[in-house]
């Protein structure tokens, strides 16, 4: 247990270039707080102390702003980045080296029972606003951009963007894991793009056609 929290605070330092210290990790740090709040309310909850494995889930809510229910398992070098907002369902596994942003949902699409919430593998980035809902896999190296809404199973090594959410990156290689939010491929800007292009060129033809007439009549 000792090993795992150490991890935790290390997969800190190794993605935040603000953490400085390990004291100000340690007491600063929501997402880390709410991470190790999880790790004990889950460890009562695989040993059936439900009611009060949901206290110590709700008490971390209130105090870091983060839900994880205690059924939700979650891997080594968890990484929340700010972390408010952030919901993880009962259902839901998390593998390791996984980094979430703020905003960010884990979440099911109703009531159905059973397994109901995402499976997300090993190094996969989720960036912020983004909700990934149902009994889906997002796939090892794969990134989910800001505000993207995923509804179905995302393949190694792919970036989505969207709503719906849309592989618009997917080349067979591991993705480098620094996610630059600003630059992601926005599908729907470029069919606007092209859709622009298309009608200038349409009024440009119109144009000589008149122009054509008009000296054909003079």
């Amino acid at each position: 247990m000792l090993k795992l929290l150490k991890e935790d605070i290390e997969a800190i330092f190794e993605q935040d270039p603000a953490a400085r210290s390990y004291i100000e990790v340690i007491l600063t740090y929501s997402g880390l707080h709410a991470i190790w709040a999880h790790r004990l309310a889950h460890g009562l909850f695989k040993r059936k102390w439900f009611f009060l494995a949901r206290v110590i889930s709700q008490i971390s809510r209130f105090f870091t702003g983060i839900e994880i229910h205690p059924g939700a398992k979650i891997g080594r070098r968890f990484f929340i980045d700010h972390g408010m907002g952030i919901v993880i369902g009962e259902t839901c596994e998390i593998g390791d080296n996984v980094t979430v942003y703020q905003g960010v949902t884990l979440g099911g699409t109703g009531k159905e029972k059973g397994k109901r919430h995402p499976t997300i593998e090993d190094n996969v980035l989720i960036a912020t606003g983004a909700k990934v809902l149902g009994s889906i896999t997002i796939h090892a190296h794969s990134k989910i951009g800001a505000g993207s809404v995923v509804l179905n199973d995302v393949p190694e090594n792919s970036t989505v963007v969207g709503i719906p959410g849309r592989v618009v990156i997917q080349n067979g290689v591991r993705i480098p894991k620094d996610l630059n939010h600003q630059d992601l491929p926005d599908p729907d800007a470029e069919r606007f793009k092209q859709l622009e292009k298309e009608i200038l060129h349409l009024q440009n033809q119109l144009k000589e056609l008149k122009e054509g007439k008009i000296h054909h009549g003079n």
